[in-house]
């Protein structure tokens, strides 16, 4: 007699539907190939089961460096670099190895390596010159024990191309200044702004700011300063900084004077006797052109650089040519003396949405490329700077226009902001685009701070737009298959999927903000978090399964959970600005004891597996309330609940 059951027939049927479509799922994904273009797997020991990176295969000495595939329609590289933009007198010769020359790409037809003949005489001072002559400077080999992806050799050769800076002025190099490299071939970085104005701030807050953006990561500093004692500021700045510092040296040339009497004396002057106090960058809003203003007439915003709507002012009260573009060669020479990099400003950048990538815009970009030129043909280091307000669809567009225009000298973008509606959120609609940028080709990112747009940073502003900018930076670096910048990722997640939260906070890039977050809601370093709750915690159930390698990497493994140290103050700090506990929770948090947690010889009692389950639930609804009704559609209000 057949017993079977027509439920029982359906579901065998349901089932054997069920593998049938599994397997064609399967097999349509076996015939999908993966977009990978060669790059290098940004996991130095490729942990874990991705594939790695979808971006190119790295191309250092060439003009693909690191960089993200060519969406169709985008501009190719530059089949030019700053070998073609020599000195007058200048050739190009055979060197007899690596070491004493350059891999020049472009010109092989000379020989394998190569380096510059000068006219007799003649004495390197930029790292520029150097690296044309085949030198590796110690500020070279600096940069490549900080890159260490990088060899000496491709740090010089990458500088003699144009396509990396070192902004070292040789009177900062005699303070604190730790030399470090701005390029594709290198990492990522970040720059902060600061400065005084005429409304807030002074040097003694500028100072401790400028230590404070060292400490989250900010790679170089720009002062822009526009009211106080600038030139006390500036110097204090260059003193105690680490990083390069940078300017816009047009704010001095007009304090306390008026904007008609700016001329190529003055000018030159301010350059000087900046350059002697040790500024490692200018930025010369040179592009901006007499012929490029009526491009501005129907901008939703016009000018919203400050370099860019002085010098336009100038040009239409003069009826002339922008005095910048017409002294270039003399401004050269004044930077040249003390080594100063060239930060050329984009004077006509957007500022909003509705105005980007317009023609005024490239139009400023095209003369950018022919001073990048000129200022290689002076032995001067080069930065471009991109723009500030550009939706997310152009980005891509923009990094690559510049770097066939520029020949693919270093490109410093502020952002972009991709959308212009967030005020007093401008960190986060920044670092979007600031993301999408670096992925695309940008070498620096110019943080934006919550400030953006409201008023001058504060020392918290200046934390929140570093750590944004580093995100942004370290996500395009692992993106684009830079070797090992995900090893603290992978290593980080070794130690989450081993619930060792002491680990998890060290290699977290703010261990304060991590823990005390964390010790918010649950003050012990369970084998659970407080999101989940023990019974729920996926994390936990994966470790917990004997076939899965989760959570049982031996350096971060441990046999059973732990309590944790009390905050100290700086995480106390945290929880009072969050304003979610009261003052005696976090007082609490700060001084609790094995007491204060129940905690039994070293063991906490919210462990089901030390107590019963019903009294680690207890434990657990006393540290913080759990809900996971909602998330199962289920009304609070079910008995069950």
């Amino acid at each position: 007699m057949n017993n079977t059951t027509s439920q029982e027939k359906n579901s065998g049927s349901a089932a054997q539907t069920s593998s049938f479509e599994i397997g064609r799922a399967q097999e349509r994904l076996r015939n999908e190939t993966l977009p990978l273009h060669g790059a290098a797997n940004p996991s130095t020991l490729a942990q874990g089961t991705t594939p790695g990176s979808f971006a190119r295969k790295s191309d250092i000495g060439g003009p693909l460096a690191f960089s993200s595939p060519d969406t169709p329609g985008m501009p190719l590289p530059s089949t030019k670099t700053a070998w073609d933009f020599l000195p007058t007198g200048w050739n190009i010769v055979a060197a007899p190895n690596h070491e004493r020359g350059c891999a020049g790409h472009l010109h092989t037809h000379i020989a394998q390596w190569i380096c510059a003949q000068p006219p007799a005489g003649f004495e390197p001072i930029t790292q520029l010159e150097f690296a044309r002559l085949g030198v590796i400077t110690k500020e070279m080999r600096r940069v490549a024990e900080r890159e260490q992806h990088l060899t000496a050799e491709q740090v010089r050769d990458e500088i003699a191309a144009g396509r990396m800076v070192i902004p070292a002025n040789r009177v900062h190099l005699g303070y604190q200044l730790d030399p470090m490299a701005i390029g594709r071939a290198s990492k990522t970085k970040i720059n902060a702004n600061m400065g005084a104005s005429p409304i807030s701030s002074g040097t003694d807050e500028e100072v401790e700011k400028l230590k404070w953006a060292q400490k989250w990561g900010a790679d170089t500093v720009m002062d822009l300063s526009t009211g106080g004692d600038l030139d006390a500021c500036r110097d204090a700045l260059i003193r105690n900084s680490q990083v390069p510092i940078g300017t816009v040296p047009i704010y001095s040339m007009i304090i306390g004077r008026k904007l008609d009497d700016l001329n190529e004396a003055m000018i030159l002057e301010t350059l000087e006797h900046q350059a002697k106090q040790g500024v490692d960058y200018f930025t010369i809003h040179a592009g901006v052109l007499k012929e490029h203003l009526p491009l501005i007439k129907n901008r939703l915003i016009g000018i919203v650089s400050r370099g860019g709507s002085l010098l336009a002012k100038w040009m239409l009260i003069h009826n002339k040519q922008n005095v910048m573009y017409e002294c270039w060669e003399s401004i050269c020479a004044v930077m040249r003396r003390y080594d100063v990099t060239f930060s050329i400003g984009d004077g006509l950048r957007p500022g909003g949405l509705a105005d980007a990538t317009d023609a005024a815009q490239l139009a400023e970009l095209a003369a950018i490329g022919e001073l990048t030129e000129r200022a290689w043909r002076q032995g001067v280091q080069v930065m471009v700077e991109g723009p500030g307000h550009v939706p997310l669809d152009q980005i891509e567009y923009n990094m690559k226009l510049q770097r066939r225009i520029c020949h693919g000298a270093p490109f410093y973008v502020l952002g972009p902001l991709v959308t212009d509606i967030f005020p007093g959120y401008d960190h986060i609609t920044s670092c979007i685009g600031a993301t999408s940028a670096g992925y695309h080709g940008a070498s620096m990112l110019c943080y934006v701070t919550p400030k953006e747009h409201l008023g001058l940073p504060k020392k918290d502003d200046v934390k929140q737009g570093c750590i944004a900018y580093k995100i942004a930076a370290h996500a395009a670096d692992v993106a684009l298959g830079i070797p090992g910048t995900r090893d603290r990722d992978d290593e980080l997640t070794k130690a989450r999927a081993a619930l060792n939260w002491q680990k998890h906070f060290e290699l977290s890039f703010d261990p304060d903000t991590a823990r005390a977050y964390h010790d918010e809601d649950l003050d012990v370093d369970t084998d659970f978090c407080a999101m989940c709750g023990h019974d729920w915690c996926s994390v936990r159930i994966s470790k917990e399964i004997q076939e899965f390698a989760s959570g049982k990497s031996e350096e971060y493994r441990r046999d059973k959970p732990v309590l944790s140290a009390a905050l100290t103050p700086e995480q106390q700090e945290v929880l009072t600005k969050r304003g979610v506990l009261s003052p005696e929770e976090i007082h609490k948090l700060a001084s609790k004891t094995k007491v204060a947690v129940g905690a039994v010889e070293s063991k906490a009692s919210c462990h089901s597996d030390f107590v019963d389950s019903t009294g680690a639930q207890q434990k657990q609804e006393q540290l913080v309330q759990l809900n996971t009704s909602p998330a199962h559609n289920i009304s609070t209000k079910v008995p069950l609940i």
